[in-house]
């Protein structure tokens, strides 16, 4: 349980820093500079922030399940 809540912990910590990046290039990109590419850049800093964010707690989630039906299935036999 300390393995998951420790990757949960570091998921989070990339994904606001990701995330915190791509705001600041969008907003660089629409108030600072007016280009389009780094407007496009900072859209997809921010998409990739929510994908390994939404990632990171798919895989903490599928570890979790995994260990608890291996707990059922040892309890049951």
């Amino acid at each position: 349980m300390e393995s998951n809540s420790k990757m949960l912990q570091v998921t989070s910590y990339i994904g606001s820093a990701l995330l915190t990046v791509g705001i600041v290039i969008f907003l660089y990109g629409a108030f600072g500079t007016g280009l389009t590419t780094t407007i496009g850049i900072g859209i997809g800093t921010v998409m990739g922030a929510v994908f390994v964010f939404l990632m990171g707690i798919f895989l903490v989630v599928t570890e979790e399940m995994i260990l608890n039906s291996r707990s059922c299935k040892k309890e049951s036999v």
